[in-house]
């Protein structure tokens, strides 16, 4: 009985089947895609608590008939959408992009990433032109008095928290099979001719 020299090295997990085309971006190594993972779930945390805290200033401003209550909160907010939406919710989106681009999920080949890719660019957009300048707006119009629209306060954080539980709640179903592409390229991976 003869032994062999070399030690085996055990073997990695399989990958799923990609066709070679659809590879023009290298895949994450594990320990960068856990990494990036770990910074995609922290951002986006972070970015649905900002909006819930947006959320219950504006509540508080809102309701409150105390102008010193009306105009802590609505500075306060300000301060939240000076400092640190667009911080969080372009790392959320950049970290979500390297994801989707480093990993076998793709970013057009599964509904859900594609759907909650479209939903974070949507609600970036709208927090840098609509939720930031609408608190502006609010904590100008309380330095020159009362609050002249709750409305104002409310409707950002209220939209911007529909979105980001609609996508949380997508990110852990995983919904609705792959897109037509990523049908494709799961096809030709395997060796399956196209229909045509």
């Amino acid at each position: 009985m003869q032994s062999d020299p070399k030690p085996q090295r055990a073997q990695a997990a399989p990958q799923p089947a990609v066709a070679p085309a659809a590879r023009a971006v290298p895949q994450l190594r594990r320990p960068a895609r856990r990494a990036v993972l770990v910074v995609h779930v922290v951002a986006s945390a972070s970015w649905l608590g900002l909006t819930l805290g947006l959320l219950a200033l504006g509540i508080t401003a809102a309701g409150s008939g105390d102008p010193a209550a009306v105009a802590a909160s609505v500075r306060s907010m300000g301060l939240f959408a000076d400092l640190l939406l667009l911080p969080v919710a372009f790392l959320t989106l950049g970290s979500g992009l390297v994801l989707a681009l480093g990993t076998p999920w793709g970013l057009a080949r599964h509904r859900w990433v594609w759907t909650k890719f479209w939903l974070t660019l949507a609600t970036t957009a709208a927090t840098a032109f609509a939720l930031r300048p609408g608190v502006h707006e609010a904590v100008t119009a309380v330095a020159a008095g009362p609050l002249p629209d709750a409305s104002e306060v409310l409707m950002g954080p209220v939209v911007s928290l529909s979105a980001y539980v609609f996508m949380t709640v997508i990110s852990v179903l995983k919904p609705w099979g792959p897109t037509k592409r990523g049908r494709r390229l799961r096809a030709s991976a395997r060796g399956v001719p196209r229909n045509t």
